[in-house]
């Protein structure tokens, strides 16, 4: 039965589509579709975020719409409630900001008011879908709404190609989707697939279906092509929601086959998934390392989280299938916990690109600087969602990684010697992995805001409006919030670990946080933060008091640089000079070298990913000459085609008989 929360959150489903309808019909007053109707799609979006919190057991209903005998299923329950919970609260904080981001949009307001409410509708339905039919039109849905939204400036030839990229890895995922539904039995509804009890072939081939379409949404290696190109194409609150809302879809759809739809989990399912994730983690972090592009900084960078999620996921499984059970809810609790973080500070760090684009008109990071003293709003709260995303405590991103890395503690007692050996090196590569993030987000944040301004229009930067600032304010809030009081979001994660591997993590102690045991390893979020400020604080008294006096100010040597300017600054290109030159095998680069006679010599370099010489132009290369075959077939005259139907009707019969 359906009750409150599932009612409310199909109204605002339905109340965005309407939203996005009458913005398409009030385009030529775009005043009012960016100050009324982008504010009532974030109050939509806090409607959506109570509900889901608020919800508890299960809701079923079936909908009038669809087709006659194939109607559509809803179902919330406490794995959908979690992810419409990070669907509603990000929304809520990308719309505030949308309203102000858009300002400036005039021809084309009313059709992006209608996709951008429907792709926040389609997901809010791929989330409730309780049948492969709905799944599937919401999932088809979502990716043709995104697709619009990422060509909103189709005119550029890039944006038409990042679209075109976006849209067939988009579907070559769909088909694989469909084909794991299709292996399922051949009932469309998911309370049957529930009951359907596969062969362990039967069941392993409709996994590695379910893992390469969800993996080709998420970005997962070296399907993640599309993730790189789309981000930087569209705008920004787009950008956003994708990252931080859009690839949890495919994380939901991954755990809603492997841990309720499929009757069984194997041990190396899990290794799979821990090395994909492992690969396309490491994999995104190296290249985030060496981008110029602040937005295809971000992009690599989500390429790296999810990588995380996906080692997290990996893990669970490994323990569920040795049913270790409070293990496994420990892998999944972190891997949970990160897909929430992920979607407040990469959500955040993507608004803060938007409003640094709109103020400069500039993407690259070798043009920037400077930017903390004329946009002082953006450069705090980028510095809170870097911080975040760096895996700093006391903030959200901190939790998560402690949490998988606890998990990762617990291997050795694994009955299989060869995992209790790879694994652990896993571990080490995750650290790693969380090393190079914090060493992008240093270049990522150092080289916008803080030394001299690198171009002059630089100085003429403004800030950002009330409405951005509002979005800023709600995703740096979730990130210092969450990353305070993970207690009370652990108790929350108690009914989706019971749900999906029949164990939860208890954590009864609000100040301290101890995955296993008090014994074992504890982190208190509140004390370090308190012990944090009380060294900062006393060493700015001590500084005050016993040193400001004896302070002399003169006029430092130069060091052989009488001017000092932005160009001694050190370069993004710089920055990731190291990780280019100990990576180098894996990357394509391309190098743009100064004259020694030139006044001003700039330096660029531009890193390509080896993946699209390797798999996608040999591909595509192979398509073209296939269809090129099959093309001279094509001979246009009607004889010949009643030939070819003749020739068919007489092999058939030769096999038959």
């Amino acid at each position: 039965m359906n009750g409150l929360p599932m009612d409310l959150i199909v109204s605002a489903a339905l109340f965005w589509i309407a939203l996005g309808l009458v913005g398409l019909v009030a385009q030529k007053k775009p005043s009012f579709v960016r100050n009324a109707i982008f504010p009532l799609g974030a109050l939509a979006g806090a409607i959506v975020a109570v509900s889901a919190f608020f919800s508890s057991g299960v809701e079923t209903a079936v909908s009038f719409l669809g087709l006659p005998d194939l109607p559509f299923h809803l179902r919330l329950d406490s794995l959908s409630a979690f992810f419409l919970f990070i669907l509603g609260s990000a929304t809520f904080g990308i719309s505030l900001y949308a309203t102000g981001y858009f300002r400036n949009e005039e021809k084309h307001i009313g059709t992006l008011c209608l996709e951008y409410h429907v792709f926040l509708a389609a997901m809010t339905f791929v989330l409730l879908a309780d049948d492969a039919f709905l799944f599937m039109v919401s999932w088809e849905a979502m990716a043709l709404s995104s697709y619009f939204l990422v060509t909103t400036d189709h005119k550029i030839p890039e944006i038409r190609r990042a679209g075109f990229i976006y849209l067939l890895m988009a579907h070559v995922g769909a088909i694989s989707i469909l084909l794991y539904f299709g292996s399922m039995g051949g009932d469309y509804g998911f309370d049957a697939m529930r009951k359907t009890h596969l062969s362990g072939m039967q069941a392993t081939f409709a996994f590695l279906l379910a893992f390469f379409g969800f993996g080709a949404k998420a970005g997962m290696l070296p399907l993640h092509v599309w993730l790189p190109e789309a981000h930087p194409a569209a705008p920004s609150p787009v950008s956003a929601l994708m990252s931080g809302v859009m690839l949890k879809t495919a994380v939901y759809g991954l755990l809603r086959v492997l841990f309720d739809l499929l009757h069984m989990q194997v041990w190396w399912w899990g290794v799979v998934i821990l090395a994909t994730g492992l690969s396309t983690a490491l994999f995104g972090a190296v290249f985030s390392a060496v981008q110029s592009d602040m937005k295809r900084l971000l992009a690599y960078s989500s390429v790296e989280n999810i990588g995380i999620i996906f080692v997290g996921i990996g893990l669970t499984v490994i323990f569920k299938a040795y049913a270790m059970n409070s293990l496994a809810a420990l892998a999944l609790v972190a891997t949970l916990y990160h897909c929430l973080n992920h979607a407040f500070f990469k959500s955040l760090l993507f608004l803060c690109t938007g409003s640094v684009l709109h103020a400069t008109g500039e993407r690259n990071l070798g043009k920037l600087g400077g930017l903390i003293h004329k946009m002082p709003w953006v450069a705090w709260t980028a510095l809170i969602g870097s911080l975040a995303i760096a895996g700093l405590p006391p903030l959200n991103g901190f939790v998560s990684e402690w949490l998988l890395l606890q998990a990762f503690l617990f291997t050795p007692g694994l009955p299989h010697s060869y995992l209790n050996m790879l694994i652990p090196v896993a571990a080490a590569a995750l650290v790693l992995t969380g090393a190079a993030a914090g060493y992008v987000m240093v270049k990522f944040y150092g080289i916008i805001f803080l030394g001299q301004p690198r171009e002059e229009k630089l100085r003429e930067a403004k800030s950002s409006g009330k409405w951005e600032r509002a979005g800023f304010l709600w995703l740096a809030a979730g990130c210092v919030l969450l990353g305070l009081v993970p207690f009370f979001v652990i108790d929350h994660l108690a009914g989706v670990s019971n749900f999906l591997v029949g164990a939860s993590l208890e954590n009864r102690d609000w100040l301290f946080l101890a995955p296993i045991s008090s014994e074992r390893a504890s982190y208190s979020p509140l004390l370090f933060l308190i012990v944090t400020l009380s060294a900062i604080g006393l060493a700015f008294i001590a500084v005050r008091r016993f040193y400001h006096g004896r302070v002399r100010r003169e006029i430092p040597w130069n060091c052989g640089y009488p001017v000092w300017n932005a160009r001694m600054q050190d370069t993004s290109e710089g920055f990731g000079q190291p990780i280019r030159q100990i990576f180098d095998p894996f990357f394509k680069v391309g190098r743009e070298l100064p004259s020694p006679f030139d006044s001003k010599p700039r330096y660029s370099a531009k890193t390509e990913d080896k993946f699209w010489y390797w798999i996608y132009i040999p591909f595509g290369r192979a398509a073209e000459y296939f269809a090129g075959l099959f093309g001279k077939i094509q001979q246009g005259r009607i004889l010949v085609y009643l030939l070819y139907n003749f020739v068919t009707l007489i092999v058939l019969l030769l096999i038959v008989q």
